[in-house]
């Protein structure tokens, strides 16, 4: 019986957990594309965006790094809601956390799709821009391969594919700030910039944090890794926290560099610049070499992010099967590579026909615009409720371990930096004191809908659980 085959063991060590985490954030691929996207809210001002979703993100790795040393469980955040909460509390994240990690494929095998095949027209005419939808499937189903070969190769192959990348990316970085010799200038970290009609100011900065919040998300994700992993209760907080700030430091310097190399007063236009590909047209202004590394760069990304997207959604979903929270079906192992092959099969069955289906009703970029939306409404409040639970689990069973600055202070001021990308994303305007809170434009505000349907969903499957099956919402603070 499935039930008799466990997830493997002290598999893989901390440098694995480490760039599960950092290949979660896609650094290449967020570099790319989710940090750009946010250019046409914020402007010239984007790198104050990414300072702000930086303090926020810090804080919270803190909170849940806290966490993960005494609570080592493939359920991560829905297990440490669970017993820092309530049981139902922890039901409701990891239902949450499940739509947000599912979507993590789908999202960067959209950008694959469109950064392949927009630099191939670009390069040959002849190549049709279209034939996007192919390089999408068949990263899709390479992603879901090597998901099932087991944690071993999945997490060896994102630790090469991520060290690539950052080190890719911060040498472009150092040498753009060079060529930008005069143009340096601090004012892109203040308001004066962010000057795109709509959202000028800090409403702008806010805006654009949606999308800079997204390149953080996934920065937790060497937790539900825990049970594979060598000593968990040191190495996960570790891993957390090191991948955290070392991604955050790259984000902001080579946010920074682009800014000041394209010209802060334009940088609204960014994004959409070399027709959505801007990081390969301005490698390609520093060497025909570096535009070649770029583009490698941001397809190794992709694969990273979606590998450790596809690890993190299956241990979840695996986790609440076996709890009893999903159906069964979801505990099943296979029982040569101990990888869970339901989770994986509704991953490519999932990842195919959102990234397919919504790039061909819309565009690959437009797709993807919408997706990202989804992941930061709800991730955002997936966060929300770690940093609170960190007081809850400290207050109710370490009381002697508690501090007040680790375990209060700074798990609400990564609330408060959290805050605002929440009521940007969700579109929600009109309240006091939030009059920096501006509308997003459909068709991404339709994410926004689409998720509160899936928590609604989530609300009535809970009920109704509670009444036939309470043991399996009790499960979810478990540790096993």
């Amino acid at each position: 019986m499935s039930s008799e085959v466990h997830l493997e063991k002290n598999a893989i060590g901390l440098r694995e957990v480490v760039f599960q985490s950092i290949c979660s954030m896609a650094p290449g691929a967020a570099i790319a594309a989710s940090i750009p996207a946010g250019a046409q809210f914020a402007g010239g001002a984007l790198p104050l965006a990414v300072i702000f979703a930086f303090i926020g993100i810090i804080f919270t790795a803190s909170s849940i790094g806290q966490l993960a040393k005494h609570i080592p469980a493939a359920g991560s955040v829905a297990t440490y809601s669970a017993i820092g909460l309530r049981p139902w509390v922890g039901y409701l994240v990891g239902w949450a956390y499940a739509a947000v990690e599912i979507l993590i494929v789908p999202l960067v095998m959209l950008q694959l799709g469109f950064t392949v095949a927009g630099e191939w027209h670009n390069n040959q005419k002849g190549f049709p821009a279209g034939s996007w939808w192919i390089f999408t499937a068949v990263g899709t189903l390479l992603v879901v391969w090597l998901g099932y070969r087991g944690v071993k190769t999945s997490a060896k192959t994102g630790t090469w594919l991520g060290f690539f990348e950052i080190i890719i990316f911060s040498v472009l970085t150092i040498i753009l700030i060079f060529k930008a010799g005069g143009h340096n200038t601090l004012s892109v970290f203040g308001v004066s910039h962010a000057n795109v009609k709509g959202f000028t100011g800090w409403s702008g900065v806010f805006a654009g944090s949606i999308f800079t919040l997204l390149a953080f998300s996934g920065f937790e994700a060497a937790a539900p890794l825990a049970e594979e992993s060598k000593d968990p209760k040191r190495n996960i907080p570790r891993a957390i926290m090191i991948a955290t700030v070392c991604i955050g430091v790259l984000y902001t310097i080579s946010t920074y560099a682009a800014d000041v190399v394209f010209g802060p007063d334009k940088f609204a236009g960014f994004g959409g610049f070399n027709n959505g590909a801007p990081w390969d047209a301005v490698a390609k202004g520093v060497a025909t070499f570096m535009y070649i590394l770029v583009i490698l760069a941001v397809v190794n990304s992709t694969i990273a992010n979606a590998n450790a997207g596809s690890n993190v959604f299956t241990r979840t979903a695996y986790a609440f099967g076996r709890a009893g929270a999903f159906p069964k079906t979801f505990a099943k192992l296979d029982p040569v590579h101990k990888t869970p092959k339901t989770a994986l099969i509704w991953q490519l069955v999932v990842g195919l026909v959102i990234g397919l289906g919504l790039g061909w009703k819309y565009s690959p970029q437009t797709a993807f615009g919408i997706v990202a939306t989804a992941l930061v409404v709800l991730v955002v409040v997936v966060y929300i409720v770690a940093n609170i639970a960190c007081i809850g689990y400290y207050s109710k069973h370490r009381k002697d371990e508690r501090h007040p600055i680790l375990h209060i202070l700074v798990p609400i001021i990564g609330t408060v930096f959290l805050i605002p990308a929440f009521f940007n994303a969700a579109g929600i305007t009109g309240i006091p004191g939030l009059g920096f809170v501006a509308k997003i434009p459909a068709p991404l505000s339709y994410a926004v809908w689409f998720m509160g349907g899936w928590m609604i969903i989530g609300v009535i499957i809970m009920f109704v659980l509670r009444s036939r099956n309470p043991k399996a919402i009790e499960e979810v603070a478990t540790v096993h």
